[in-house]
């Protein structure tokens, strides 16, 4: 019997399509390759994702560079968007808001200072801000500290409650790190919220003592302290909130470990995709994307964020 759809050669079928047969397994071969490389940058995005498992793709795209190169790989960040997507790696953002700010207090509130202030390099602006973070057995809570420049996390402190004594260990923290330079035409500026514990005796006490001024939010708009609520957002969506931690110690831990990460790994858009920790130890000029969270009109040097 004879067979109603013979088979069509490979030569005749490619005259038909217009192609050459070179260039027909050029595409297949082509495809194959594709193939293995999108898997080498899949390996490559879990093997990240490991240590920061929330960063999102921009950023990722930067610390996949490296890699890229080396495997002489070529996506770009459109193509990294597109494959993440299609095996549902792509990062959703979960936002929830707890208040750790009691203004309500006998204690002397300062102006804000930074309204018309873009620090210059490392060391001249600090800001600061409290957060919670649930574990097994309830809430602790950790005070920042970040250099407004550089992005670096200067100083931290988790305590299992809010009261004063506990915030000024991350402020301790900070100025013993901290060497003021002679030639440099600021003072060094700390910016928080108008808290308690950021007015209490103690914590001003040890401001002025190391010649450090004091500028504190006016109003409840987070955008007066922007920088300070960005990096909580980071450190808790990108990392803390993946972990179950079971005991104040164990928090302390896992804390101590997150920021190290933060600091020497993690890509910051506003600063180049640099890491916080090559632009503060170098003094690295990098074009900055500010933002004047002052004026109605908010007016945007750079449109990339953070």
């Amino acid at each position: 019997m004879k067979d109603n759809n013979p088979r069509v050669s490979l030569t005749r079928f490619c005259r038909l399509l217009g192609l050459t047969r070179q260039s027909y397994y050029q595409h297949f071969w082509q495809e194959e390759l594709l193939s293995i490389e999108h898997e080498l940058v899949l390996q490559r995005v879990l093997e990240i994702r490991e240590n920061h498992r929330h960063i999102g793709t921009r950023k990722l795209y930067e610390m996949l560079q490296p890699f890229l190169l080396e495997h002489q790989i070529k996506i770009g960040r459109d193509a990294l968007f597109d494959l993440l997507a299609s095996n549902y790696l792509l990062v959703r953002r979960k936002k929830r808001k707890i208040s750790t700010t009691d203004s309500y207090h006998r204690f002397k509130k300062y102006p804000n200072l930074i309204r018309d202030f873009t620090p210059e390099k490392p060391n001249q602006l600090w800001v600061s801000d409290i957060t919670y973070w649930k574990i097994s057995n309830g809430f602790v809570y950790i005070s920042f500290i970040t250099d407004a420049y550089s992005r670096k996390i200067v100083g931290y402190h988790v305590a299992p409650n809010l009261e004063a004594v506990e915030t000024i260990e991350a402020l301790k923290r900070a100025i013993s790190g901290f060497s003021n330079e002679p030639d440099c035409p600021f003072q060094l500026t700390h910016h928080s919220d108008r808290g308690m514990q950021y007015c209490s005796d103690m914590y001003v006490r040890l401001l002025k003592n190391n010649n450090i001024k004091i500028s504190m939010t006016e109003s409840g708009d987070p955008l007066e302290n922007a920088i300070a609520e960005r990096i909580n957002g980071i450190i808790k969506e990108e990392y803390l909130n993946d972990y179950t931690v079971d005991s104040i110690v164990e928090a302390k831990e896992l804390l101590s470990a997150v920021v190290k990460l933060y600091n020497n790994e993690r890509p910051h858009q506003s600063i180049g995709f640099l890491t916080p920790n090559q632009v503060h130890a170098n003094n690295i000029k990098t074009e900055k994307l500010w933002k004047n969270y002052y004026q109605k009109n908010t007016i945007i040097v750079n449109q990339l964020q953070d």
